[in-house]
Parts: C-alpha cells; structure tokens; sequence
C-alpha cells in the first residue's frame, strides 16, 4: 500500500479540506450499510467504500448489472443520510439564543416594553397587537401559533390593544397589527396588515410576507428524507 493511501485512511473524520470530505463520507458509507443486507452484498458495498491500493485487479474489471445496481441504490440512500447528518450538525453548530416555539400572550405595556428591550440582542421579536372580534385578528393568531413552531429563535408575542395603554393609537382600523424589533430596533411596523392578504389568508401567506421584508431568520432544521426511504430494504 502506497504512503499516500495510508495517510487519507488515517486521517480523522471532520477533517477539513478535499480529503477530509471524501474520508468521511467513505467512514459514513460504511457505517451505514444496513446489518439486514446479506453477507455478500455488504462485503460488496464495504470494498467500493473503501478501496485499497491492491484492489486494483477488482475495481478494474467489468461490473455486473446486479453489482451496478446494488451499489447505485446503495449510494443513493447513504448520500442522502450523510447530507441529512451535515445539516443537522450545521443547524447545531450555527444555533444560538434562546429558543420558544410559542406564541407569548402579554398583559401589560410593562411587560410589552420589556420584551422589546431586554430580549437577547440577537431575537427577532414579532409583537402582533389585536382586538377581539376584529377581522382577520383570530386568523393572524393561528397563523403566527404555527409560525412560532417553526421559527424557534424568533419570540413571536401578542397583546390586546386595551392592554398596551395606548389603545387610543390602535384603533379596529389599523388593526391587527404586526411589529417586529430586534435589539430594540424597530425593524417593520404594518398597520391592518391582513389588508395586504387575500381574504382567507394562511402562515405560509404571513410567512412569505414577513421574509420579502427579510426579517424572519433561517427556518428550523427540518429533516426532508422519506421514512420510506430510510427504511427501504434492498433486494
């Protein structure tokens, strides 16, 4: 065996750089390999994950359409849990703050004004200022409940007008209303803000409006491959 295969086998995985990259997905590739598959075919699969210098005559030689096949599929289904793995250690790794995954109801301008300025410096903060019984409030409510479960690192909050002390500048006209601060900023202030949606509106419409303004942040790591895929056997 060559120096230079012995040095990218012993090279660590998370190692940066072209080698580092290609080592680790061979060690995942392998360690994937489902324990069901028989004998035979994971013996296939480990030596096409790990090939070594006097494996030359094999690789060299014409495979099979089973073999093709097998190790297509194979390939398929370990790159698509390798890539499911790297994002999850990205959202890991790029996650910070604190974390709410609900709709924080406030009772009082007080408890209003505090969360706007003592909230970390990093939250997105969205306040939405309703009135019972005025149009689209309850919907705008539902909207930001799903919201808020995706979106964990932004404090989504609601107050009733009555409850700010100022329900003089809030009136059933401009509402409800949408505000969101970030470091006590205030970055979008949309009064009636339902006017700027069909008439049945859902999160995905509140959603889409909040990111043209560019204040929601990356979405929640969601994991995107099927059950059925993971769970496949091969045949």
């Amino acid at each position: 065996m060559s120096g230079s295969t012995q040095e990218e086998e012993d090279l660590p995985a998370n190692h940066t750089g072209p080698k580092g990259v290609i080592n680790d997905w061979r060690r995942f590739k392998l360690d994937s390999v489902d324990q069901t598959i028989p004998q035979s075919k994971r013996e296939l699969l480990r030596q096409m994950s790990t090939p070594r210098e006097d494996d030359k005559e094999r690789l060299n030689r014409k495979m099979s359409v089973q073999e093709y096949e097998l190790i297509q599929e194979e390939d398929e289904r370990c790159l698509k849990r390798y890539r499911k793995q790297c994002m999850q250690e990205m959202h890991e790794r790029l996650s910070f703050g604190p974390k709410f995954e609900a709709v924080y109801e406030l009772d009082s301008g007080e408890a209003f004004l505090e969360v706007i300025e003592k909230e970390h410096r990093l939250t997105v903060v969205v306040v939405h200022i309703y009135e019972n019984g005025v149009k689209g409030c309850d919907q705008l409510n539902s909207c930001l409940d799903c919201l808020a479960s995706e979106y964990s690192s932004v404090k989504f909050c609601r107050i009733d007008a009555v409850a700010t002390g100022a329900a003089e500048r809030f009136s059933s006209e401009v509402l409800p209303t949408l505000l969101v601060y970030k470091a006590g900023e205030l970055l979008g202030n949309f009064l009636a803000v339902t006017k700027r949606f069909s008439e049945d509106f859902f999160a995905t419409d509140v959603e889409a409006f909040l990111n043209e303004y560019g204040l929601l942040p990356e979405k929640d790591f969601a994991a995107c491959a099927d059950d059925d895929d993971e769970g496949g056997e091969v045949e």
